[in-house]
């Protein structure tokens, strides 16, 4: 090698090691660290919502940004990016999920789960009894502040899940389930 060129080539090796350093001690842009995280929790509902689709927001704003549509031949509004959790609106405002698998909680509690482990995973939660005279199953509701999961079930297995603010959805098993 050339005496010139040796320290050109030390320089360039130091440049590469610092580089290769920082990529790999560097945590993730918060683009990326949201699009990991949501890739990981892609089959999560939680107390917020479901992905990018929070409890609170006002359907205009989820459709101007591509998360909601009408479909033609639907009861309501559809999310965009997942056609497992159906939106209820009151006044504009997203007030519950309907949830369906793959969609589970954080727990791994969803449609299908035995009630036996959707009560061990939840010893907080509040047994429902279904109306008198109503076709609707019990419940088991767990609360955490004004947000509330409700797991309606046949005794077994748990067969619905809303998942919502808690007022709308005390109010939805108290006074039934509509037709749409």
């Amino acid at each position: 090698m050339k005496p010139r060129l040796v320290p050109l080539v030390i320089v360039a090796l130091a440049l590469f090691a610092l580089l290769a350093g920082y990529a790999t001690d560097r945590q993730p842009s918060p683009a990326y660290a949201s699009t990991t995280a949501s890739a990981a929790s892609a089959n999560t509902v939680d107390f917020d919502g479901v992905g990018d689709v929070r409890l609170g927001q006002r359907d205009a704003d989820l459709t101007r940004l591509g998360a909601l549509t009408q479909p033609a031949a639907a009861c309501g509004p559809a999310l965009t990016a997942t056609s497992a959790a159906d939106p209820v609106f009151a006044d504009g405002e997203l007030v519950l999920l309907w949830v369906h698998p793959p969609l589970t909680t954080p727990e791994g509690i969803g449609e299908g789960s035995p009630l036996a482990t959707a009560q061990a995973t939840y010893p907080q939660a509040t047994a429902m009894t279904a109306p008198a005279g109503s076709y609707q199953f019990d419940g088991l509701m767990v609360t955490s502040g004004d947000r509330a999961y409700l797991f309606m079930h046949d005794g077994q297995t748990v067969r619905k899940v809303v998942v919502g603010y808690t007022e709308p959805v005390q109010r939805l098993f108290t006074h039934g389930i509509g037709n749409c």
